[in-house]
């Protein structure tokens, strides 16, 4: 039997491969993102897929303790030169790029040579820590919104005009149908697009997905795909924290909410703001714990660039109803809340399951949001600042029992080694240093 149903596997996979050549894909890059938050990436010609899926690509581990500038440091489980992983590819995600003509994508979980789940696979653990939901009864929708830069090949604005503003999009109006059309024909649903407040920003927003490994999953895409059409238009995109210091930087805001079967808790009828007790609790687990989660969330020492009050960045540690200056923003339109002090420098998976961790912390702690904020919380009693520095964030994570065990030794102690080593090789530097270091790394 089980011959056999290996058998009809491979079939069904040479099948596929098959038709993905039949539409002109000739080649599959399977990615991963880093604990810097860069995606990295392996490709294989189609026709390898059915050998690809039974047995994985190799992959070394040390990637897992690669700072953005991709030195490579090393933690107690995770570093130096030896041993190997396998890459598997998600075959449920794969899909053609639709701005990479012959190209086809994929996300991989990551495994031992000898089949064990990997420790320190950020998209497993994402999927560990949204099992532990499900086990309470409980599911999520997530989703994050995307900002970037863009600028022609000679670092100047292709599309000047005022912030949000149509002029914007009348100068790069096939620039944006391409990545909007672009998306679509990936399978994912656009729900705007428009210039944002800097020069030559942008933001989409996808609709959100089932889950936090879906929804990471959706921004690499969003991503990789933004980046592509891009370089089409003979432009460069840049979803760095900062792109200038001067400027309003890139966020990558998280969106949330949580669910019991069918039912929206943050639609809850006769509960204040529309929470209800869970849901409310979540988001108290998640307000009471983002010092921690800013290491996590706001990785690079780019994002302390970006993090500065009355620029809509959320680096005050309260919340509030459509209130975009405070770190959660409760949206009761629409059902869901946002965490605002997030950037793409963060690897989404990472950041997704890490976010879930400490709301169901909440829950279990039958925590209780405090009274919202209204106005800027610049000088109001109560609304604490965010952590200023990625060493500060890093010391709230290295103490944070509640990441160590959700996240595991392994994958603990390789993101704290990558922090501290980011926060090292940029210490003394300037805030224009520092933006042009990781400008286009991310």
């Amino acid at each position: 039997m089980e011959a056999g149903s290996a058998a009809a596997t491979r079939s069904r996979l040479r099948a596929r491969a098959a038709d993905l050549a039949a539409g002109g894909v000739e080649v599959i890059a399977l990615t991963f993102v880093d604990n810097a938050g860069l995606t990295r990436a392996k490709t294989f010609p189609v026709d390898r897929l059915p050998e690809v899926a039974a047995h994985g690509v190799g992959m070394s581990p040390s990637f897992d303790v690669y700072t953005s500038a991709d030195r490579m440091v090393a933690s107690p489980h995770v570093g130096g030169p030896d041993g190997d992983l396998r890459l598997f590819p998600d075959l449920d995600r794969l899909v053609p790029l639709a701005a990479q003509p012959g190209w086809a994508w994929t996300p991989a979980d990551r495994f031992e040579q000898d089949g064990r789940p990997w420790a320190a696979c950020q998209r497993r653990f994402a999927r560990r820590m949204a099992d532990r939901a499900a086990a309470l009864g409980l599911t999520l929708r997530m989703g994050y919104e995307t900002e970037w830069t863009v600028v022609r090949e000679d670092g100047t604005d292709p599309g000047p005009g005022p912030a949000y503003g149509m002029a914007r999009i009348v100068a790069l109006s096939d620039y944006a149908r391409d990545v909007t059309r672009a998306l679509r024909e990936e399978g994912l649903s656009v729900l705007q697009l428009h210039p944002e407040y800097a020069p030559g920003q942008f933001e989409v927003s996808t609709a959100p997905a089932d889950g936090p490994v879906a929804a990471a999953d959706d921004v690499v895409l969003v991503r990789e795909t933004v980046r592509a059409v891009s370089a089409r238009h003979g432009l460069r995109a840049s979803f760095a924290p900062s792109f200038t210091p001067d400027r309003v930087g890139n966020g990558c805001h998280l969106h949330l909410s949580l669910h019991r079967g069918d039912t929206d808790l943050h639609r809850a009828p006769d509960t204040a703001y529309g929470l209800a007790p869970e849901a409310d609790a979540f988001l108290a687990g998640v307000l009471d714990r983002l010092p921690a989660l800013l290491a996590v969330g706001a990785p690079s020492p780019a994002s302390y660039l970006r993090l500065v009050p009355s620029r809509w960045a959320g680096v005050h540690q309260c919340w509030g109803v459509e209130n975009r200056e405070a770190a959660v923003r409760l949206v009761p339109g629409d059902g869901h809340a946002e965490v605002k002090c997030f950037d793409a420098a963060a690897n989404p998976y990472l950041l997704a399951g890490a976010v879930v961790a400490a709301g169901l912390a909440g829950i279990a702690d039958r925590a209780e949001l405090p009274e919202p904020v209204t106005g800027d919380p610049v000088g109001l009693p109560g609304a604490r600042r965010l952590p200023r520095t990625l060493d500060e964030a890093t010391g709230h994570f290295e103490a944070s029992a509640l990441l160590r065990e959700a996240m595991g030794e392994a994958l603990h102690g390789a993101v704290l080694a990558v922090r501290r080593a980011e926060a090292e090789d940029f210490a003394g530097s300037s805030p224009g240093d520092i933006a042009a270091a990781t400008r286009w790394r991310y």
